[in-house]
């Protein structure tokens, strides 16, 4: 069965059609109880397993019918974030640690048709009955291997044991070779294997650095490289912390996001990367994996991943669906380069200025969707009482208790002033810079 308004849904997303993954996908999950979906990071795959589950949803039942596992609380905020843009009218939630479990329990009094979550917090929430799992048919396992990697397998085994009505099960990977869990009991699954295309309009460049210490190149990397937006990888937070002085002593703005910082603090770091109030993202591989920009046009290597999975994962960040993006590996000729890595060519860097800081400011406001605000409400408060043009609103984020606005920094101290204290829809709301 097909969305019958798939092409509404993809209008919304801004997406002509479908890429070929895409499609055989689609087709396996509509007609198979069991589908491994192995591409590459970047081509898609949330949408080509949300298409098909979302059309499945019956109506007549006014219970929980999908569950998708995510090894990361962003992918997991991400999925439900596409889930919602598609416009199903399917109620769909996210449940994470590090979040109020009394929010949880807020959002899944009335039982969505789709819930997306972390391991161990979907585990927690069958555990208490919060979840009814009588009517859950389909499960899905995105980037498993990560969940894996990451330590999630008797979360994600006491998931299962609880799901007593499970018909479908699929599995999604940008990596292969990776051993099936015995608890997930695949019989013959269908396998949708596009991992062999790579990532088609990456360029991988290496930038030679003339001292082990790396940083005054990544310096004049990021000034050659001008304001477009790019993530930065480092394998340690130490070295975030480090790179992240740098940076602001030449005045650069940018966010960081890695393990240990609060979870708050790392959802308004890609929230600020994604409105462009930061231009550049300094990350480790926890970043790899469950962000999508689709406006990067570069990554940098500041170090070399371990691994050629975590390789192919971070160049997944740029080039993604079907535009191009490029790679920059800083090098110092001392090191030795792994085995996984092909530079196309090399890149000298021109003498360049720093770019110039972000034109944006990120707004903060104390209302979200479950004030019934929507992003309609959010643009004509701001242009109607608060007097921006439409080219100084910038990306409006939508969260369920909260929403984030991008306003040309020129007017946004001015925009704080008039608008603070206003009501949305019902609600008093508090408005403040972030």
């Amino acid at each position: 069965m097909q969305i019958k308004n798939q092409k509404a849904i993809l209008d919304k997303l801004g997406i002509f059609q479908l890429n070929e993954m895409q499609e055989e996908a689609q087709l396996a999950v509509h007609s198979s109880s069991e589908v491994i979906i192995l591409s590459p990071t970047g081509t898609g795959k949330t949408l080509a397993f949300l298409l098909p589950i979302l059309s499945e949803i019956n109506t007549g039942i006014p219970s929980t019918q999908a569950i998708v596992i995510a090894p990361s609380r962003e992918l997991a905020i991400q999925l439900e974030q596409v889930a919602r843009e598609m416009g199903t009218g399917h109620k769909v939630n996210v449940v994470y640690g590090g979040r109020a479990i009394s929010k949880d329990k807020i959002d899944l009094a009335t039982a969505p048709a789709l819930v997306v979550g972390t391991p161990g917090r979907l585990a927690d929430h069958l555990r208490r009955g919060t979840i009814d799992a009588e009517y859950i048919s389909t499960i899905v396992f995105d980037e498993f291997d990560k969940s894996l990697e990451i330590g999630f397998e008797g979360q994600m085994s006491e998931i299962m044991q609880s799901l007593p009505a499970i018909q479908k099960k699929i599995l999604t990977s940008a990596t292969k070779g990776v051993d099936i869990p015995k608890f997930v009991e695949l019989s013959n699954p269908v396998v949708i294997d596009h991992l062999a295309e790579g990532v088609q309009k990456l360029n991988l460049r290496k930038i030679t650095s003339p001292t082990k210490d790396k940083l005054e190149t990544l310096g004049k990397t990021i000034n050659h490289l001008g304001g477009a937006p790019g993530i930065v990888f480092c394998n340690y937070k130490d070295s975030i912390q480090r790179v992240s002085d740098y940076l602001y002593d030449m005045g650069i703005n940018h966010g960081c996001f890695y393990g240990g910082m609060e979870q708050k603090d790392r959802e308004r770091a890609l929230i600020k990367f994604r409105n462009g109030s930061h231009q550049i993202l300094l990350a480790t591989d926890l970043a790899a994996r469950g962000i999508d920009v689709p406006e990067i046009k570069y990554i940098i290597h500041y170090h070399l991943p371990h691994r050629a999975e975590e390789f192919t994962h971070r160049n997944g960040r740029t080039a993604r669906m079907h535009k191009e993006g490029t790679a920059y590996i800083l090098y110092y000729e001392g090191d030795d380069l792994p085995d996984f890595i092909h530079i196309d060519r090399e890149e000298f860097l021109a003498e360049a200025e720093p770019p110039k800081p972000s034109e944006w400011s990120t707004i903060f406001i104390s209302g979200g969707r479950q004030d019934k605000i929507s992003k309609g409400d959010i643009a004509g408060l701001f242009m109607k009482q608060g007097g921006l043009q439409k080219d100084e609103l910038g990306n409006i984020e939508l969260k369920q208790d909260c929403a984030f606005v991008a306003v040309h920094k020129s007017k946004a101290e001015k925009t704080v002033k008039i608008l603070d204290d206003s009501r949305l829809k019902k609600r008093k709301v508090r408005i403040k810079i972030v």
